[in-house]
């Protein structure tokens, strides 16, 4: 796309004849025609991404390894982020009093019903996973290593959670196993973050990215689209704050009310602060989101489904792969890709 900006600007000099100099100035709106992707995918998918770093299948065990959060604690604050109910994302074989090796190994018996050959991924997930000290974080990482099987772990964390030190330790084991730092994002919008009570700030989310790649790390992020004060024309001015962190993995899910949040009674108190995307339109936007997005991130998700009896709305009665799949048909239709109207270097 190309637009055309133009002036008339008139010269005089020492009497001569007067001249009229027409500037124009000419803007290119790039629009990537290589797309740097599997063959038949519009967009960076994380099965792929997967397949170029093991040979072989590999599946993510969620641990809970009974951490909590600088917000929950009286750190930076209690009560949480507003959005949040862990139970929302505990599966059934993931207890805090199990032992992380124990809550491992009934992962994997749960899915090796399914898939015997299988390998895996420890996936720390509940809450904020590197809130403690070094030693006891290397403690709980090793001994999820040491489980037959897990072929790497991804942590899942807060960007005002990581030190130098802890980074320092990741670094080490980086070398020797597969490790992905996964940040809460959430919004690039100060505003936002203050008012859904994250306790940190967007310039946080930018530093830790920044040291964990200077540290040789891969890092993902998770942002929420929908979040109360965040339209269409602010989300896609998010997608270039995101396309600028040195990240590889990124996680989108629509923002979800669950019961027991404080924002569940938010919204009970003022529905009318609040945007809720039907299925169709919330399509749409992940859509114009991919396209503003740098070409090579790779999209791990796009939707979150919460348990029915902690869901309140949007319930759109689909599973997270019929979303994934009515995304792929729209981007098809829309002929469009992730990265087609990217406006980075």
């Amino acid at each position: 796309m190309i637009s055309f900006e133009s002036r008339d600007i008139f010269f005089a000099h020492r009497g001569k004849r007067a001249v009229f100099v027409r500037f124009v100035k000419i803007t290119y709106l790039c629009v990537w025609k290589k797309r740097p992707m599997a063959k038949g995918m519009r967009y960076n998918d994380f099965s792929t991404f997967l397949s170029k770093e093991f040979s072989y299948k590999v599946q993510k065990i969620s641990v809970n390894a009974g951490f909590t959060c600088p917000n929950r604690d009286g750190t930076k604050g209690f009560g949480g982020c507003t959005y949040c109910n862990n139970q929302t994302f505990n599966p059934a074989y993931c207890h805090v009093e199990k032992s992380i090796a124990r809550q491992l190994e009934d992962g994997k018996a749960f899915f090796s019903r399914k898939y015997p050959q299988m390998h895996y991924l420890a996936y720390f997930q509940a809450y904020t996973n590197t809130y403690a000290e070094v030693d006891k974080l290397r403690q709980m990482y090793e001994e999820a290593l040491s489980v037959d099987g897990i072929e790497g772990i991804i942590i899942g964390t807060r960007p005002d959670c990581v030190s130098d030190e802890l980074l320092d330790y990741l670094a080490e084991l980086n070398r020797k196993t597969f490790l992905l730092v996964e940040y809460g994002i959430e919004s690039a919008s100060d505003k936002t973050l203050q008012m859904i009570n994250r306790g940190h700030t967007f310039a946080c989310t930018k530093d830790a990215f920044k040291r964990t790649k200077e540290h040789g790390i891969r890092a993902g992020g998770h942002v929420i689209l929908g979040l109360p004060g965040e339209d269409h024309e602010e989300l896609m001015r998010q997608t270039k704050q995101i396309s600028e962190l040195p990240l590889v993995t990124l996680k989108l899910h629509q923002l979800q009310l669950i019961k027991g949040t404080r924002m569940a009674l938010e919204y009970k108190q003022n529905p009318e602060m609040f945007h809720l995307y039907a299925a169709d339109e919330y399509v749409e936007t992940v859509i114009d989101y991919l396209e503003r997005l740098r070409p090579d991130i790779v999209l791990e998700r796009f939707v979150s489904q919460s348990p029915k009896e902690l869901l309140i709305a949007p319930d759109w009665g689909m599973k997270n792969y019929e979303f994934t799949e009515r995304l792929k048909r729209r981007l098809e239709e829309r002929d469009t890709w992730q990265g087609k109207y990217y406006e980075g270097n």
